[in-house]
């Protein structure tokens, strides 16, 4: 595929993550307004940032008139598994891609377009990457600034189911290649099940959202390594 047919498959997988960012940046959004900013000021705060979490977290520490300092820290926290991510993108990436084409594509390092991206079954192009991004960067701002514009209109019940879009991007993503490799369910399952102990055990519970997936990404990743390693071949 030439870079043309890349950048419109781009696009054409990212279009579902763009409807789902559209409602869950809405209730963001709204939150931003509640707090005082303006849908400008939203929607350059998703634009600059694009994380959703690391947003919502954000927005609580701007309304009590938190520091910078506890602002950065609390967001390379949550935000520490996006490296996690673009290590194993980069694995995917031509060696001769250069630095701007791969500073462009970790910008756009979120869950969704991560999980689409490496499910890519060769080699990752960065102007796949680059339609991913736009088309689902576009709906976050979108939902980002109709939000903040709306705000009040909208009962707080529909804005709180708004956020179900999101999850069902993820089931989308991993559900096909799960149901034709025994290894990705596996993978998939195991997971969700460390997470779940991760979520309810005494202790383990009280790290932040954002450590517990690092950790069990790390753990889960290792483990699948080392019972199912993939030859050069495979993932070329």
């Amino acid at each position: 595929m030439n870079h043309s047919d890349q950048f419109k498959a781009g696009v054409r997988d990212g279009i579902p993550i763009c409807l789902g960012y559209f409602a869950v940046s809405f209730a963001f959004g709204i939150q931003a307004a509640e707090i005082g900013l303006s849908p400008f000021e939203a929607g350059m705060l998703s634009l600059l940032n694009v994380t959703s979490a690391g947003q919502f977290a954000g927005l609580s520490v701007i309304a009590a008139a938190g520091s910078y300092i506890e602002l950065a820290a609390l967001q390379f926290i949550i935000n520490l598994r996006y490296m996690l991510m673009s290590a194993a993108l980069s694995q995917k990436l031509d060696s001769r891609t250069g630095t701007l084409p791969r500073l462009l594509i970790a910008y756009g390092v979120t869950d969704e377009i991560f999980g689409v991206s490496v499910m890519r079954p060769k080699g990752l192009d960065p102007f796949f990457s680059y339609g991913c991004t736009i088309i689902s960067v576009l709906g976050w701002v979108a939902g980002t600034v109709t939000g903040a514009s709306a705000g009040a209109i909208l009962p707080a019940r529909l804005i709180s189911a708004l956020g179900v879009a999101l999850y069902g991007m993820f089931i989308a993503i991993i559900i096909p290649p799960a149901r034709e490799h025994k290894k990705i369910m596996y993978c998939v399952l195991s997971a969700m099940a460390l997470s779940a102990v991760f979520a309810w055990a005494p202790v383990l519970r009280q790290l932040s959202g954002g450590m517990r997936i690092i950790i069990v990404t790390v753990l889960i990743a290792a483990v699948f390594a080392k019972l199912f390693p993939v030859s050069e071949e495979e993932s070329a």
